[in-house]
């Protein structure tokens, strides 16, 4: 902290002395206002009277002040934006004019009764007859012709980044409209909304590494769920036929633009049905998101303009390598595609050891930046995707599919494994993978397996990352960007 700023928080100290000495309290309880600046550009957004007989109350902090005397300008920031105040004098008495001069700064939190009317320069303001001080700020706010820009500044002090930089603000009004709207489309098609465990004695549902703690009073270890998708799929076995739920999900793996160790997925399962099924889903839900956030399917995330409109182009992984690359992976062999990934560069230590994920890392070195409009990738190698069926007429993939858009996958579907058998040896292939050495291979659930040897219909399932998605939506660059609070190192 500067010296610069260690003496002007000295000085709002002393003004808080005064206060009280005055016997002003500088936090009361409440306040009641009778409307937000928003309101009132809304309702007399026309009004060209000098001086108005609309009073109104309105509290909010102070953003700017510009002292002339006996007069005084400030503009007050709530919620919704911002209003000019006028505060003279002759209306306020000499020790109320003085004490705003004097003792209050911006950053305060302010309380106002007056009349609205607009200024000569055109400006509608309020008037001030008599005002309340709701909270002394004795920090100041980042100097007001640079705000505040220091990235790592404004994720750890959000609270900050959403007073001096609005925008900030717009953007988490949107992810809830994003979330409204999606919840509103599922709920329409009948799905209802659950809630299964963050605390989960046994992690599945995705390949990661979890965090890990311990249950004092059972005395055992417990994992921070890493997807919520085997438990949902045991709803679907118990009767209900249409679920999801967004949840807060864990993965103890690295920080960059596109990843936090705290996320926030919707995942929806719908009995009787397959991945086609949930790809027109995801279509038309994802159309309607735009429309809600834009007014329109044409979405500018970073400079590129995307259309979400029906239908997407929808391609299977094998024809995307071939059309991007011209390789054939079903005429390579493992060796073939590890000489054709080291060939791009990849470090063999990297390089996968099955013919299935060596074609996964081939796609993910080639094709996926190439993906910019809204696409639909389906039908992905078996070794990868240990939840899904295999697909039909060719059992070395299976019906998954993946959505992209800007060069990045933002949801996963399955036509859900529900062969008790199947799904077991899957696991057993994935506790395999473990013993080589993969921490983020999936580790066996037997009551998983128990319930679905009760038997689960068919079922399609789609999961959506919302955080990717809400970048997309807002012209965010960084997954830290659209999460209230990321993760950051501990500040020393």
């Amino acid at each position: 902290m500067s010296e610069e700023t260690n003496q002007l928080i000295a000085q709002r100290r002393q003004a808080l002395q005064e206060l009280r000495r005055r016997n002003i309290d500088p936090y009361p309880y409440s306040f009641d206002p009778t409307h937000r600046a928003a309101d009132l550009h809304r309702e007399y957004g026309d009004y060209t009277a000098i001086l108005g007989e609309p009073r109104v109350r309105i509290a909010g902090r102070i953003m700017t002040r510009r002292i002339h005397g006996g007069s005084s300008f400030a503009h007050l920031q709530d919620e919704t934006g911002r209003i000019q105040i006028y505060l003279r004098r002759n209306v306020l008495g000499q020790e109320d004019y003085e004490t705003f001069r004097r003792l209050l700064d911006i950053g305060d939190i302010l309380g106002v009764e007056g009349k609205v009317f607009r200024t000569r320069t055109g400006e509608l303001t309020v008037e001030v007859e008599s005002y309340q001080l709701l909270a002394k700020a004795l920090r100041p706010l980042p100097e007001k012709w640079h705000g505040l820009t220091d990235v790592e500044t404004r994720y750890r002090q959000r609270y900050l980044d959403l007073i001096v930089n609005p925008h900030v603000r717009e953007v988490f009004r949107k992810r809830t409209l994003i979330v409204q709207t999606i919840r509103e489309f599922l709920n329409r098609r009948g799905y209802l909304e659950v809630e299964t465990p963050i605390l989960q004695p046994l992690y599945g549902g995705a390949n990661a590494r979890p965090f890990t703690t311990h249950h004092h009073a059972l005395d055992a270890t417990f994992y921070l769920r890493i997807s919520n998708e085997l438990y949902l799929k045991r709803l679907i076995v118990g009767g209900f036929e249409r679920v999801y739920e967004f949840s807060r999900d864990f993965r103890n793996e690295g920080i960059d633009r596109f990843h936090n160790p705290e996320f926030t997925l919707m995942e929806c399962y719908e009995a009787y049905a397959d991945y086609e099924r949930m790809m027109d889903l995801t279509e038309e839900m994802l159309e309607q998101v735009a429309l809600a956030v834009h007014g329109t399917t044409e979405v500018e995330f970073q400079g590129q303009k995307l259309n979400f409109a029906r239908p997407w182009r929808r391609i299977s992984m094998v024809e995307a390598i071939r059309q991007t690359t011209g390789i054939d992976v079903l005429a390579q062999d493992v060796a073939g595609l590890r000489k054709l990934l080291l060939e791009r560069g990849l470090p063999e230590e990297d390089l996968e050891t099955e013919w299935g994920s060596l074609v996964a890392q081939l796609f993910e070195e080639t094709v996926e930046k190439t993906l910019v409009q809204p696409t639909i990738v389906y039908d992905y190698p078996l070794e990868v995707s240990p939840l899904a069926k295999k697909k039909r007429g060719d059992q070395r993939f299976v019906e998954r599919f993946e959505p992209y858009v800007a060069g990045m996958e933002i949801g996963n579907a399955f036509s859900e494994l529900n062969d008790p058998d199947d799904q077991r040896k899957r696991f057993e292939a994935q506790m395999a993978r473990r013993r080589a050495g993969d921490e983020e291979a999936q580790p066996l659930d037997e009551d998983y397996l128990r319930a679905l040897e009760y038997g689960m219909p068919p079922t399609g399932g789609l999961g959506i990352g919302i955080d990717r998605l809400v970048m997309v939506m807002t012209d965010m660059p960084s997954i830290r960007d659209v999460i209230l609070f990321p993760q950051l190192r501990p500040e020393s």
